[in-house]
């Protein structure tokens, strides 16, 4: 500035180089008052120097909004730049907040959704120090500045909220608003295309008057934040989807490994069922699979083949299930963890698949589980139809072995054995008679017990007849008796003879089992069994060759022992008691001994042959047998025995 410059001139002068340096307003009151001082106070000087502090003052305002501007416009670049980033969704709200209320130095910012449904908002996120508007804070549908933001689509501000009578007020809002101590709050409408989804606020805890420059930056910062906020959801969503196609992959992958193994293990058991392989192979590869032990029931409960030990089970909770079971035609859970599911063939129940698991059953178990419960029924169809075929060749083998036949013994033992039959061993014949009739269950029963004891079945005469492998016929008669009567549930009256080892032998045997039934039924005995050796003399006498020999040292041959080894008179004793009509005292008058000796020949007598030999039944067995024995000892001495087995003599 020149040295002689008037006061006037120095002072615009430095003006101007305040407004350049960026100095304080407060120091162009220092300049104008030392002007004036200098000889500027002149009326004109003066006014010139007012217009001059004004000018200068307006050009600093000026400056100093836009510094300002530039320092919102570089915060806002700040944000858009931070809201870029892939944040979730609750933590691009936590940035919202925080920048909203970093942007214009306030105390308070928070961000509110609205509820279409509840017609009402919700705080999402909140910053700064907040107690009573917090996440979750209600913001009810009318009232306050958020409302009327909402309503305008516009941002709208009160420099002084509670005293603003410009729009109405909400109870719940003005309470809060008062509990945190604020008075000048702003809200900014957040757009998703043209419908408002939720509302951005920013709060101050004193009166302020907001600048048409800080309004544009927030209203900035809304456009920002929609956006953000819209993006955050598509990322989100996006996500969503993005793990639900991963899901649904897996469980697609899982759905076709799981399709895969199901395949793989019923081709498995279908070759073990077309290589004719049995139950009990089916059971084991099934239970390989399944991961647990599987039993493979029959119809009445019993057990056809096990995958390994059998678990304990409890047979009503069991019949509960499986009945459960068989009606859902479907795989039950029993209450102790059991899994029944039914192998039918349409109708018809063929078997029970009980499957005791070491792990907890899934679906892809259950899917198994059925798979071999229809596997399980083809190979008992299969079966079926097999014995079907072989039983009928059965049936005709054992009804020619009953009758006149072309073929020889020979012949039919061929024909036996590749049925897997052999007569050559010990066979007995059993006759069944079902008290009510021949039934369709006894026949099938008959079929399956013979097939089981490689045996053979027919029906003659309204009776089953079946041929089995045995030497003790009256055990195979009780036998067929028991299961047979627990099949029908009524009683079922047997007849049985044998044993024979040769083909030919077989039609005899079966007349003594038939003349045993036969006997039994005279006798009153329905539903009981017997052979010729359990009937005594009866069972001789009904016998197709008596066995005389037999019945004789059955009845009394300890006593012949006896008497061949001590050298006493036990037989004639007995004769003389039963002649005597059971009197010890005349026996021994007849014998010419003491009754004592009598009586203690009884006792020896009592000890060989057994307390109850004097009983009307047996001592008339016993006097048969002495009567035999007498015979075939008086016949022996004439020389007219016949040709059979010795009995001990006398």
């Amino acid at each position: 500035m020149p040295s002689d410059a008037d006061p006037v001139s120095r002072a615009l002068f430095g003006l101007l180089e305040l407004l350049a340096t960026e100095a304080p307003p407060d120091r162009f009151e220092d300049l104008l008052r030392t002007a004036r001082s200098e000889g500027g106070d002149d009326p004109e000087s003066a006014a010139l120097l007012d217009r001059a502090r004004g000018l200068a003052l307006d050009i600093h305002s000026l400056f100093a909004r836009r510094h300002q501007r530039e320092a919102g416009l570089a915060a806002l670049v700040d944000t858009a730049r931070e809201l870029t980033l892939p944040y979730d969704l609750d933590a691009l709200l936590k940035v919202i907040t925080r920048r909203a209320r970093l942007l214009l130095n306030l105390d308070m910012s928070w961000i509110s959704f609205h509820d279409p449904a509840e017609d009402c908002s919700y705080v999402r996120a909140a910053d700064g120090h907040a107690s009573a508007i917090t996440v979750g804070f209600r913001v009810p549908g009318s009232g306050g500045v958020g409302n009327r933001s909402r309503s305008l689509s516009a941002p709208f501000w009160s420099p002084n909220y509670l005293r603003d009578d410009r729009f109405p007020h909400s109870g719940v809002i003005d309470e809060a608003v008062r509990a945190e101590g604020l008075h000048a709050l702003m809200s900014v409408p957040l757009h998703d295309g043209n419908q408002v989804f939720g509302s951005l606020y920013v709060a101050d805890r004193n009166v302020r008057h907001f600048t048409p420059d800080e309004i544009t930056q927030m209203s900035s910062l809304g456009d920002l934040v929609s956006v953000a906020i819209k993006k955050a959801r598509l990322l989100a969503r996006a996500r969503e989807e993005i793990s639900e196609l991963e899901l649904d992959s897996s469980r697609a992958l899982d759905s076709s490994s799981a399709s895969r193994h199901l395949r793989e293990t019923q081709s498995r058991l279908t070759d073990l069922v077309l290589r004719g392989r049995d139950l009990h192979e089916l059971a084991v590869a099934a239970g390989d699979a399944l991961g647990g032990t599987l039993l493979i029931r029959d119809v009445a409960g019993r057990t056809l083949a096990a995958s390994g030990a059998a678990p304990e089970l409890d047979e009503g909770e069991l019949l509960k299930t499986v009945l459960d079971a068989h009606t859902e035609r479907a795989p039950t859970r029993s209450a102790a963890g059991l899994w029944c599911c039914p192998a039918a063939a349409g109708d018809e129940i063929l078997a029970t698949l009980v499957l005791a698991p070491r792990e907890p059953a899934t679906d892809r178990t259950l899917q198994l589980l059925r798979t071999a419960a229809q596997t399980t029924a083809v190979l008992l169809q299969v079966q079926r139809s097999a014995a079907a075929a072989e039983g009928h060749m059965r049936d005709q083998l054992f009804h020619e072995l009953l009758s006149t036949s072309q073929y020889t013994a020979g012949q039919l033992a061929d024909r036996a054995r590749r049925l897997a039959v052999d007569l050559t061993e010990p066979h007995v014949t059993v006759v069944a008679r079902p008290e009510g009739g021949v039934q369709g269950k006894a026949v099938v029963w008959a079929s399956s017990y013979a097939h089981r004891l490689s045996g053979l079945k027919t029906t003659e005469g309204g009776c089953i007849v079946l041929l089995l492998p045995g030497t003790d016929p009256g055990s195979r008669a009780r036998d067929v008796s028991r299961e047979l009567s627990s099949v029908l549930g009524h009683p079922v009256t047997v007849g049985a003879a044998g044993p024979i080892t040769d083909p030919v032998s077989i039609i005899l045997t079966y007349r003594e089992a038939r003349r045993c039934l036969d006997a039994l039924t005279a006798l009153g005995s329905t539903g009981a069994t017997a052979s010729p050796e359990e009937l005594g003399f009866l069972g001789m006498l009904l016998s197709e060759r008596p066995d005389t020999a037999s019945f004789i040292g059955s009845t009394i041959g300890p006593v012949l022992d006896y008497d061949t080894q001590q050298f006493t008179e036990l037989v004639r004793t007995l004769e003389a008691y039963f002649a005597a009509g059971n009197s010890p005292t005349r026996a021994a008058e007849s014998l010419h001994v003491h009754p004592n000796t009598v009586s203690r020949r009884l006792e020896r007598i009592t000890d060989l042959l057994g307390a109850g030999w004097q009983e009307p039944v047996r001592a008339l067995e016993v006097q048969l047998a002495l009567r035999l024995q007498r015979a075939r000892h008086t016949l022996r001495r004439t020389g007219t025995a016949p040709p059979q087995a010795e009995a001990p003599a006398t």
